[in-house]
């Protein structure tokens, strides 16, 4: 048991938490700095190991918390992994509890408190208690799908607790046996004061948009986005009258393919790049549009709520929950169903007709927007907080390293 103090209100005096992660998108790595600065706020002493361009890009350093740059790349590099994981070996050691965030970063951290011996993994004795959070699936098939199944299974015979951000990641890693299994709470930053009437005017004269609908997607221009399922949709959209623009705010790899594909069919798209006035975008919307491949808690799911626009998205991951669709509730009665308790028109995957028949019906109908509109505002205020995810986090580093709260 750690040499450290813990009071009924949350408190983590003295206890050593060290957090570890390795290439980290915006929504990961805003939660992760988040998290660790209000553990701090909270007397932990809360050590960070990742790349450099992690703490570039999210200054996780400060307010109590230390940061130790690590070379964790987001592929495989044996050497380059070896040596990771000898010296997480030294850095963890002194720690009540790790925290590894992601999938390379958690087989990272088993491998660096296991010792390998003949069958399965096992992890030394005395070693911290590791807890993983998965923030993401594999999508692609291959290679990398191979690589990805064995780190599954490295976290899931090494990890204390293992954290899913969506259903489908929870019941994968009991499946492979994981002995422990949680639900992440990844929220998003708390709001900002909601735009005002003129900051919807401006942004929509800025567009061009007129009386046109406007239909805006966030989301980083890769492969899980489904952003090319968005356009086969908007060719549909064009015969409407007005023909709505479909506005799309991020930027990424598949950007210059994306661009070429909406000149040469001429389609009904605009790329607006990194945005920092999301909110004021939401605002300036009749609708949003989420077409991801796969989501576990996408914070562009939770503005989209608050802001209380109308929603069609993806029925995939976490999405479903969050908007109230086929949720169980805490007294193990049967699924949520119906559309009374839904903020969202749910659609498959990479069903392009099913995605431009969800977002027509909303536009032709008024009344569905607004029931969309006022259950997404209901909803948001349903979700968790900041301050709900350090709970979840300082109960659980609590119990692991057997302190009574």
């Amino acid at each position: 048991m750690p040499d450290t103090v813990a009071s009924d209100t949350g408190k983590l005096d003295g206890l050593r938490v060290a957090i570890v992660l390795g290439t980290v998108a915006g929504g990961v790595g805003k939660h992760v700095r988040s998290t660790a600065r209000r553990l701090a706020g909270r007397g932990a002493r809360v050590l960070v190991c990742g790349p450099a361009s992690a703490e570039e890009l999210f200054g996780f350093a400060g307010g109590g918390v230390r940061f130790t740059e690590i070379d964790i790349a987001d592929r495989p590099r044996p050497l380059s992994d070896v040596k990771a994981a000898r010296r997480l070996r030294t850095l963890l050691g002194g720690a009540d509890v790790v925290h590894a965030h992601g999938l390379r970063a958690g087989a990272l951290a088993v491998t660096a408190r296991a010792r390998i011996a003949p069958g399965p993994l096992r992890v030394s004795r005395g070693g911290p208690p590791l807890v993983v959070t998965l923030h993401n699936a594999v999508i692609t098939g291959g290679r990398t799908a191979a690589i990805h199944g064995t780190l599954e299974r490295i976290v899931a015979r090494g990890a204390t607790r293992v954290l899913g951000v969506s259903p489908d990641l929870e019941e994968r890693m009991r499946t492979l046996g994981a002995r422990s299994v949680g639900h992440a709470i990844v929220p998003a930053p708390p709001p900002q004061a909601p735009p005002g009437p003129a900051v919807r005017a401006d942004l929509r004269a800025e567009l061009g948009v007129g009386e046109r609908p406007l239909i805006v997607t966030v989301g980083r221009l890769a492969e899980q986005k489904g952003l090319p399922t968005l356009l086969d949709a908007s060719r549909a959209w064009a015969g409407r009258t007005p023909p709505p623009l479909v506005a799309i705010a991020g930027d990424g790899p598949l950007e210059g393919e994306l661009r070429a594909r909406i000149e040469a069919e001429d389609l009904p798209v605009r790329l607006l790049g990194r945005r920092p006035d999301v909110p004021g975008l939401l605002a300036a919307a009749d609708i949003a549009v989420v077409p991801s491949v796969w989501e576990g808690q996408p914070l562009v799911v939770q503005e989209i709520l608050r802001a209380g626009r109308p929603l069609v998205a993806t029925r995939v991951g976490g999405i479903p929950g969050m908007v109230g669709a086929g949720e169980r509730p805490a007294n193990g009665g049967p699924l949520l169903h119906g559309p009374e308790s839904e903020a969202a028109l749910l659609v498959p995957p990479g069903d392009a007709d099913a995605l431009e028949r969800a977002v027509s019906r909303v536009l032709d109908d008024p009344s569905l927007a607004a029931r969309l509109a006022s259950a997404a505002a209901q909803r948001s205020a349903l979700l968790p907080g900041e301050d709900d995810a350090v709970d979840q986090l300082a109960a659980l580093y609590l119990e692991l390293a057997d302190i009574r709260i």
